[in-house]
């Protein structure tokens, strides 16, 4: 899953204040699907030379699970612009989790059916 670009958007010049506090609401519900989504994902045992990427994987997807626990708080304190910064790097290294768990899951894949020979 990747973080709605919408809720990356700028609040229109002169909304009012209850607009911000929607967007943060937004926010953190889009950050609980993101956190029910990493929880989901099921790390598969893989032998040989893939078990190292998957632990990477794994120590990886800890670590966005402790991000995405600790912006839920930032996203209700922090300034907006704050709030907006650590979401887009969050979004990118989410993004970039799930390139790692797809080619992972290829390279499994092409091991069991012997490659490109």
């Amino acid at each position: 899953m990747s973080l709605a670009a919408s809720n990356l958007q700028p609040d229109p010049l002169g909304a009012p204040a209850s607009a911000g506090q929607a967007w943060r609401a937004e926010l953190r519900r889009t950050l609980s699907g993101l956190r029910d989504l990493l929880v989901a994902e099921s790390p598969a045992a893989y032998d040989g030379w893939l078990a190292a990427r998957e632990a990477r994987a794994t120590r990886e997807r800890t670590l966005l699970l402790r991000r995405v626990a600790a912006l839920r708080d930032v996203v209700q304190t922090a300034s907006e612009a704050v709030a907006r910064a650590e979401v887009t790097r969050l979004r990118g290294d989410v993004d970039r989790h799930r390139r790692r768990a797809r080619d992972l899951q290829w390279d499994s894949v092409q091991l069991e059916l012997g490659g490109s020979e």
